[in-house]
Protein backbone atom coordinates (compact mmCIF):
# COMPACT_ATOMS: atom_id res chain seq x y z
CA UNK A 1 0.00 0.00 0.00
CA UNK A 2 2.78 2.14 0.26
CA UNK A 3 3.79 1.43 -3.46
CA UNK A 4 4.88 4.39 -5.70
CA UNK A 5 5.33 3.75 -9.16
CA UNK A 6 6.38 6.01 -12.19
CA UNK A 7 5.80 6.04 -15.82
CA UNK A 8 5.00 8.41 -18.74
CA UNK A 9 9.29 8.18 -19.48
CA UNK A 10 10.68 8.52 -23.20
CA UNK A 11 12.81 9.92 -25.58
CA UNK A 12 11.98 12.84 -27.11
CA UNK A 13 13.75 15.78 -28.85
CA UNK A 14 14.71 19.12 -27.83
CA UNK A 15 11.58 21.02 -27.51
CA UNK A 16 9.67 18.83 -26.55
CA UNK A 17 7.25 17.99 -23.77
CA UNK A 18 6.97 14.79 -21.74
CA UNK A 19 4.21 13.81 -18.63
CA UNK A 20 5.17 11.96 -15.78
CA UNK A 21 2.92 10.03 -13.79
CA UNK A 22 3.38 8.56 -9.94
CA UNK A 23 0.89 6.69 -8.44
CA UNK A 24 0.06 4.96 -5.60
CA UNK A 25 -2.19 2.36 -4.08
CA UNK A 26 -3.38 4.32 -1.30
CA UNK A 27 -4.55 7.70 -1.42
CA UNK A 28 -1.58 9.15 0.58
CA UNK A 29 -1.36 12.42 -1.46
CA UNK A 30 -3.70 14.40 0.10
CA UNK A 31 -1.94 14.46 3.36
CA UNK A 32 2.16 13.92 2.31
CA UNK A 33 4.30 15.99 0.69
CA UNK A 34 4.89 14.40 -2.65
CA UNK A 35 8.31 15.49 -4.85
CA UNK A 36 9.77 14.77 -8.18
CA UNK A 37 13.41 14.08 -8.23
CA UNK A 38 16.45 13.45 -11.16
CA UNK A 39 19.34 12.14 -11.23
CA UNK A 40 21.71 12.31 -14.41
CA UNK A 41 25.07 10.69 -14.83
CA UNK A 42 28.14 11.73 -13.48
CA UNK A 43 25.72 14.33 -10.98
CA UNK A 44 24.29 13.87 -7.79
CA UNK A 45 20.64 13.53 -7.63
CA UNK A 46 19.05 16.73 -7.09
CA UNK A 47 15.51 17.79 -6.22
CA UNK A 48 13.14 18.84 -9.19
CA UNK A 49 9.68 19.94 -8.07
CA UNK A 50 7.86 19.41 -4.62
CA UNK A 51 4.20 19.90 -3.55
CA UNK A 52 3.02 19.45 -0.06
CA UNK A 53 -0.16 18.36 1.48
CA UNK A 54 -1.75 21.84 0.95
CA UNK A 55 -0.79 21.94 -2.44
CA UNK A 56 1.88 24.99 -2.17
CA UNK A 57 4.41 24.10 -4.55
CA UNK A 58 8.35 24.51 -4.79
CA UNK A 59 10.70 24.30 -8.30
CA UNK A 60 14.45 24.14 -8.54
CA UNK A 61 15.72 26.76 -10.66
CA UNK A 62 16.09 25.84 -14.54
CA UNK A 63 12.64 24.14 -14.22
CA UNK A 64 10.60 27.18 -13.50
CA UNK A 65 8.08 28.18 -16.48
CA UNK A 66 9.12 25.05 -17.85
CA UNK A 67 8.18 22.16 -15.57
CA UNK A 68 4.76 22.12 -13.54
CA UNK A 69 3.96 19.65 -10.65
CA UNK A 70 0.57 18.75 -9.67
CA UNK A 71 -1.62 16.29 -7.87
CA UNK A 72 -5.15 15.04 -8.41
CA UNK A 73 -6.21 13.08 -4.88
CA UNK A 74 -9.17 11.55 -6.31
CA UNK A 75 -7.05 9.59 -8.52
CA UNK A 76 -3.78 9.21 -6.40
CA UNK A 77 -1.68 10.14 -8.95
CA UNK A 78 1.36 12.92 -8.93
CA UNK A 79 1.96 13.89 -12.16
CA UNK A 80 5.31 16.24 -13.25
CA UNK A 81 4.59 18.30 -16.72
CA UNK A 82 7.89 18.93 -18.54
CA UNK A 83 7.99 21.18 -22.00
CA UNK A 84 10.51 22.46 -23.83
CA UNK A 85 13.10 19.73 -22.79
CA UNK A 86 16.70 20.09 -23.11
CA UNK A 87 19.59 17.89 -23.49
CA UNK A 88 20.67 18.86 -19.53
CA UNK A 89 17.16 17.26 -18.63
CA UNK A 90 17.85 14.11 -19.62
CA UNK A 91 17.98 11.83 -16.22
CA UNK A 92 16.27 9.05 -14.46
CA UNK A 93 13.28 10.52 -12.82
CA UNK A 94 12.08 9.55 -9.36
CA UNK A 95 8.88 10.37 -7.06
CA UNK A 96 9.06 10.61 -3.60
CA UNK A 97 6.81 10.96 -0.51
CA UNK A 98 7.55 12.14 2.70
CA UNK A 99 5.12 11.41 5.90
CA UNK A 100 6.62 13.84 8.42
CA UNK A 101 7.58 17.89 7.22
CA UNK A 102 4.22 17.75 4.97
CA UNK A 103 3.58 21.45 5.63
CA UNK A 104 5.98 22.84 3.10
CA UNK A 105 7.33 22.03 0.28
CA UNK A 106 11.36 21.36 -0.27
CA UNK A 107 13.44 19.74 -2.75
CA UNK A 108 15.91 18.06 -0.07
CA UNK A 109 15.78 14.31 -1.27
CA UNK A 110 16.89 13.04 2.17
CA UNK A 111 13.86 14.20 3.91
CA UNK A 112 11.90 12.23 1.99
CA UNK A 113 11.11 8.29 2.56
CA UNK A 114 9.25 6.68 0.21
CA UNK A 115 10.63 6.12 -3.59
CA UNK A 116 9.82 4.57 -6.67
CA UNK A 117 11.45 2.77 -9.61
CA UNK A 118 11.85 5.66 -11.12
CA UNK A 119 11.81 6.37 -15.09
CA UNK A 120 14.04 7.43 -18.06
CA UNK A 121 14.03 10.76 -19.27
CA UNK A 122 16.15 11.46 -22.55
CA UNK A 123 15.82 14.55 -24.43
CA UNK A 124 18.21 14.64 -27.96
CA UNK A 125 19.80 17.83 -29.31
Amino acid sequence: QRQLVESGGGSVQAGGSLKLSCSGSRNIFSVYRMGWFRRAPGKEREGVAAIDANGSTMYADGVIDRFTISKDNAKNTLYLEMGSLKPEDTAMYYCAADPRYIDYANLLSADYIYWGQGTQVTVSS
